[in-house]
């Protein structure tokens, strides 16, 4: 069992704006083991009565920020008539990473259900997730707060104000091109060829000849692309350059879930030196019955440096000329790709014959070669 941690985050609740609104207590556990970040939400006092009876029907919803709100909201169950509710409720989010818990920021919100009208919003509060630590449970007492105010437009010059809408146009297109659309659990084992001595039944045929075992286990949080609010998802691999075009697999479609498991593998016969040069491109898609088929999103690149790459490659004998052949050419899940992906890749290629599990992260930027499914 993970140990508490004796620390208590308690925000300062002088303002009246700040008590108007209530206070709320739950605790974060990020397990690093598993890669999932459990919130027990607990309970919240004096709350800001929101209906005519002088009472709210209160709930809390989760979102991690940056990312796409739909692909990654969790919410508790809607207790009634209380300014004083207590949940006890714990949601989890699973596939979030180091790199997440340093990054990203947990708002939650607590705000009141009505049937014949729009939820309206009570307050909320804002964590970075880099104030937990891993596989310690950190309890939180904290008063709502209002949203951050937008910037005044009034208060800047007309040539500032001209400067800020043009960096606020970039930032949101910035951010849409990179939006998070849920997040996949993907297995890479690359299969040395067997030796006659230790071939076994189960490895003869192709697996024999060696090759790259791709494990598609499961999805987490992804966009929700129907109606319903739910996705029928499912997920396609390549393996590029694929002149001939066989390389593309497909997993079975999961219907009506954004968290499906699918615990498929796939099997690419190729040599290791053939595997140096190329690309597993892997994307996931709502299936539609007569219609195109929806994109939901493709393994996300981040930053990774190029001497990373040239020495993992020159430990597995590749040459210079192939590195930087292979550093030029650049998409998706492979030795040229970057951040997650490529460290994955990497871990790939220098375990030889065994299974290396990462999370990556599925962004809203379509793969070129798969404009239309």
């Amino acid at each position: 069992m993970s140990s508490m941690d004796t620390s208590i985050e308690i925000d300062s609740c002088d303002s009246d704006d700040n008590t108007s609104l209530g206070t709320l207590e739950f605790d974060l556990l990020y397990e690093r083991g598993t890669s999932s970040l459990h919130c027990t939400v607990l309970k919240a006092k004096g709350l800001k009565p929101m209906d005519f009876n002088g009472l709210a029907d209160p709930y809390v919803k989760l979102h991690l920020l940056p990312g796409a709100c739909k692909a990654n909201k969790l919410k508790t169950k809607t207790v009634r008539n209380t300014l004083n509710p207590v949940w006890n409720e714990t949601l989890t989010y699973c596939g979030i990473t180091e790199e997440d818990m340093y990054r990203k920021t947990l708002r939650v919100s607590v705000c009141d259900e009505d049937k014949l009208t729009h939820n309206e919003f009570i307050g909320e509060s804002r964590v970075a997730l880099r104030r937990v630590k891993p596989d310690q449970t950190k309890h939180f007492n904290i008063c709502l707060e209002h949203p951050p105010p937008l910037p005044s437009p009034t208060a800047m010059s007309t040539a500032l104000r001209g400067i800020s809408c043009y960096l606020r146009e970039w930032e949101t297109e910035q951010q849409r091109s990179l939006e998070e659309r849920g997040r996949l659990l993907l297995c890479l084992q690359y299969l040395p060829p067997a030796i006659d001595g230790d071939l076994q039944s189960e490895a003869k045929g192709e697996r024999a000849r060696g090759g790259l075992c791709v494990g598609v286990k499961r999805c987490a949080h992804l966009a929700a692309m129907d109606v319903n609010g739910y996705s029928d998802p499912y997920v396609k691999t390549y393996l590029k350059p694929d002149v001939h075009k066989k390389s593309k697999h497909k997993t079975v479609v999961i219907k009506k879930t954004l968290n499906p498991e699918f615990n498929e593998e796939f099997f690419y016969e190729i040599t290791f030196s053939e595997l140096a040069k190329k690309t597993l491109e892997v994307t996931v898609w709502d299936y539609d019955l007569g219609k195109s088929n929806d994109f939901i999103g493709e393994l996300r690149p981040l930053i990774k440096s190029f001497l990373l790459v040239f020495l993992t490659l020159s430990w597995q004998s590749v040459a210079l000329p192939e590195i930087l052949s292979i550093m030029c050419r650049g998409v998706s899940l492979g030795c040229h790709s970057q951040g997650d992906p490529l460290q994955h890749w990497i871990d790939c290629l220098k375990n030889k014959g065994q299974k290396v599990e990462r999370w990556h992260t599925l962004t809203n930027e379509l793969p070129g070669s798969t404009l239309q499914e």
